[in-house]
């Protein structure tokens, strides 16, 4: 880019030499007293301005690898002057060094044009760790507080062609694939919503499944359906190996010592229920004590409850602070020697809190106590590894991880699994019945009692076996970016609160706007095709906590991406 030197830089509404080295020197300061000075950013600056002369961006890059650690920012200042269409996310997930995601943004005309008008780049939200230097991202949606509600109507329409950022989206690589690739593996995707191109939001409900998930339940009732085990047949062989297998990818993926471990539930819900019931209620007396967290999801109260009511068990409640976080002090506390037993969850469902489960654990065992990990909203966003976190049990659904409905896992230590009394009986978890006594078969199949959900257990397989072929530590770090810039862009609209801000959070954006009923924005969403969900979320003593009785709750997914929020950032302007 070259400006010519014989107009005045004040004369095109640039700043003038005076301004810049004023700017310099507030915002460029010498943190380490060795490289640049603020006069010398202003010269160079000065420099850019009057005769195209980039040597600035150089200078700066030297000074943030010498602050940062990182050694690389010569290279993104290069592809910066290079491309205009190059802009590089700003805030990183704390595993990574730096973002290896690009997104669709501005020229740097326009980012030189806008700074002249006095326009400052969005600070990164505070609570959010930003590791290491790199351009910002600047937002879409800056500045359409200014314009007119028909201009905002127009432009949320003429966002619709960028929903899935069809060209953007090439750019970016999540693990084994580019994001583009990744929309066009759920075909749902491509289903439109009153006129308007359908963005999934919904995902913390449930998710929608690839098509290599759809394609491997259409196999196994083409070529594989029979009932499991004790078959003399092929094709009892056949379903037989499709189903042990499945629990094998499962065990695999959670890093369970042996599928042995893995208990195949219709999902997170009973999964609890049966922990509940077959393992901690035969050790409760009165007075004895169970801990959750303020937290929790319906589902991991009301066994508690059940047990507690026909034991005479008590329950006690682990409290947060005012950004949703868990006070691991004061649940240390709880503890007594009648603790029986710990069920927390990893990720909250509503807040999107992510809990510090590897303390939650130590502290219980460090009292003796057993606990239970519910990975629910956890399973398809965060790097789950059973054996190194040591907890006693861990819970998750199929449908929140991209497989069927009615099917989920339980993983539980082999000895608590021995220990745990049957929690139906039936045929399959026998192993000789007459009518004096009856042998049950060792877990997992103590636990299965009846004809499971085979083909949904197949589709869980082919969906974690989707996720690991892309990578779930590159999902984690891809999903962290676009939190935040959610959090980011929907915090900028007026009269909209968001509800849970923990440094450390995943997948949820819940909010409530001032004036607005939550029912009612969520219908105006699905008119713009926009799927999120309204009300409690069955999670109501966190959400009566904030004084609420219900919020929007946007929840993101792999497949979602930066437009996708812009798209709903730009509609729920229209409302502010």
């Amino acid at each position: 880019m070259t400006i010519s030197n014989s107009v005045a830089p004040e004369a095109l509404g640039l700043p003038s030499v005076h301004e810049l080295e004023a700017l310099a020197g507030q915002y460029l300061q010498d943190f380490d007293g060795s490289i640049l000075e603020p006069d010398v950013c202003a010269e160079q600056t000065e420099a850019l301005v009057t005769r195209g002369d980039t040597a600035v961006f150089g200078t700066a890059a030297s000074k943030a690898a010498a602050v940062s650690g990182f050694d690389d920012f010569q290279k993104i200042a290069d592809e910066a002057v290079r491309n205009d269409d190059a802009a590089y996310a700003g805030i990183v997930p704390n595993s990574s060094a730096v973002s290896e995601y690009t997104i669709p943004g501005f020229s740097e005309a326009d980012a030189l044009v806008r700074q002249s008008a006095g326009f400052n780049a969005p600070a990164t939200a505070s609570s959010w760790e930003v590791r290491s230097y790199a351009p910002v991202v600047v937002s879409k949606t800056e500045g359409l507080n200014q314009t007119s509600a028909a201009a905002q109507e127009k432009e949320v329409r003429e966002l619709e062609s960028t929903v899935g950022g069809q060209t953007g989206n090439r750019s970016i690589v999540v693990g084994s694939k580019t994001l583009e690739q990744i929309r066009q593996d759920f075909p749902i995707l491509r289903e439109t919503v009153n006129n308007h191109p359908l963005v999934w939001l919904d995902n913390g409900a449930t998710t929608q499944r690839p098509q290599s998930v759809i394609d491997r339940l259409s196999y196994y009732y083409t070529h594989e359906n029979s009932n499991v085990h004790r078959g003399a047949h092929t094709m009892a062989a056949r379903s037989t190996d499709a189903y042990e297998d499945a629990r094998k990818t499962v065990a695999n993926f959670i890093g369970a010592p042996s599928s042995d471990n893995i208990v195949f539930v219709r999902g997170t819900t009973e999964a609890i229920n049966l922990v509940a019931h077959a393992y901690v209620k035969p050790m409760l007396r009165p007075g004895d004590e169970i801990i959750v967290s303020l937290l929790e999801h319906h589902a991991n109260i009301v066994p508690w409850q059940l047990v507690a009511g026909e034991t005479g068990a008590v329950i006690k409640v682990i409290p947060v602070d005012a950004d949703g976080q868990l006070n691991i002090g004061a649940y240390e506390k709880l503890f007594t020697p009648k603790t029986k037993f710990v069920s927390v969850t990893h990720v909250s469902n509503v807040l999107g809190t992510v809990t510090p489960v590897e303390e939650l654990v130590a502290i219980a065992h460090a009292h003796g106590v057993r606990i239970l990990i519910d990975g629910a909203q956890s399973i398809a966003h965060i790097p789950v590894n059973v054996s190194a976190l040591d907890t006693d049990f861990f819970v998750f659904s199929g449908h929140k991880v991209y497989a069927p409905t009615g099917i989920g896992a339980l993983y539980g230590k082999s000895d608590v699994l021995d220990q745990a009394r049957p929690y139906h009986g039936g045929g399959n978890m026998i192993a000789d019945v007459t009518f004096e006594r009856t042998i049950y078969n060792p877990a997992p199949n103590k636990f299965e009692a009846g004809t499971g959900s085979i083909g949904d257990a197949v589709g869980l397989g082919a969906a974690l076996n989707y996720l690991s072929s892309i990578g779930i530590h590159e999902i984690a770090r891809y999903e962290h970016e676009l939190v935040a810039y959610g959090m980011q862009e929907l915090g900028r609209i007026k009269g909209l609160h968001l509800i849970g801000t923990a440094k450390n959070k995943s997948s949820a954006l819940s909010f409530v706007m001032d004036g607005r009923d939550i029912h009612e924005i969520g219908k105006y969403l699905d008119g713009y095709g926009i799927a999120v969900r309204t009300g409690h979320h069955c999670a109501q003593p966190i959400l009566r906590h904030y004084g609420l009785e219900g919020v929007v709750r946007p929840t993101l997914a792999i497949y979602n991406t930066f437009e996708d929020i812009d798209y709903l950032a730009k509609a729920l302007r229209n409302l502010s």
